[in-house]
């Protein structure tokens, strides 16, 4: 009986791991961390702020914009505790219920950011091939009635695979090979058949992704063949220029995804620091450049940050 209760015991709890061969120099390498983590926080905060406080940025592009905000921050926060546990040295300990959380969080925002930028690419296809009924089309009620969707499409369908691992025993290591939970990190620790979750997997990341990659596709190859029918160079370039940003984010989110899912199933005795800084990558960069990238492409956004920044400056100076 005893034995049976340490058993269970273990197998709730797994550990956490920093950076490899760089233990003594955790509290150092959170610096960085906790900076990106800021800038993060901090720039799509000020988005969603602009977006709901500015009655000019009241349309499509804007709420996908901070549609894509939400992802991004529920995609990276749910790492951020975990990771600083361990580079803070508190603890590396993590129960399995909540790991499993987290990595339902990690990735079921992994996949709505995806559908998100399929909207986004969608609002752009209407805004150029059909701007006088841009407004008529994305009423804010089919707006939100997107956003829904994308959220309930991801969190059904990673349910599955999030429900198998309660009924896996781990009685391999109990070693997680990064500072938080991926799923594709923790079913190789168990002690079962796992064939059902590695080809639900697969399945899962080439039918959500692969649509909304090809939707994004379609979307542009519509988006190009309207541009290139304006006469002007001007006109051409202008409308091609609205895209800039949400190309970025395209990228931004799906080479470090594609990346760190060829380097789990294809690389898998190559150097921990790579796997750990792919996951850092995927899970980081988006949050961090996409605030930066829209703010920079996007006027209205500039103008708002600006606005946001300067008004207390000037009302301290009034005063």
């Amino acid at each position: 009986m005893a034995t049976s209760n340490s058993s269970s015991i273990m197998s709730s709890t797994f550990y956490l791991t920093g950076i490899p061969g760089y233990e003594e120099f955790h509290h150092w390498i959170s610096i960085p961390f906790f900076l990106l983590y800021t800038v993060g926080i901090i720039g799509n905060c000020m988005i969603l702020h602009i977006v709901r406080t500015d009655p000019r940025l009241h349309e499509p592009m804007y709420y996908f914009l901070a549609m894509l905000s939400l992802t991004d921050m529920a995609m990276s926060l749910p790492t951020m505790f975990s990771l600083f546990r361990v580079l803070w040295s508190i603890s590396q300990e993590i129960q399995f219920n909540i790991c499993v959380g987290q990595m339902f969080l990690i990735h079921t925002f992994s996949f709505t950011e995806s559908s998100v930028l399929l909207a986004m690419a969608l609002d752009r296809y209407v805004a150029i091939c059909h701007p006088l009924r841009y407004a008529t089309i994305l009423t804010p009620k089919l707006i939100a009635k997107i956003g829904i969707a994308a959220l309930l499409r991801s969190s059904i369908l990673i349910i599955p695979l999030m429900a198998r691992l309660a009924f896996f025993p781990f009685c391999h290591s109990h070693v997680l090979s990064h500072s938080y939970c991926l799923h594709q990190d923790i079913i190789r620790l168990a002690c079962a058949d796992i064939r059902f979750n590695i080809i639900y997997g697969l399945v899962l990341i080439t039918f959500l992704w692969g649509l909304d990659s090809l939707g994004i596709f379609v979307s542009y190859v519509f988006i190009l063949h309207s541009v290139l029918k304006i006469a002007s160079r001007e006109g051409r370039f202008k409308a091609l220029n609205t895209c800039a940003s949400h190309i970025c984010a395209v990228l931004i989110l799906y080479v470090p995804m594609i990346g760190l899912s060829i380097v789990h199933r294809f690389a898998k005795h190559s150097s921990p620091l790579i796997h750990i800084f792919m996951a850092h990558i995927y899970l980081l960069v988006p949050p961090v450049l996409n605030p930066i990238i829209y703010s920079v492409k996007t006027k209205q956004i500039r103008q708002g940050i600006l606005h946001l920044i300067c008004s207390p400056k000037i009302s301290s100076i009034t005063m």
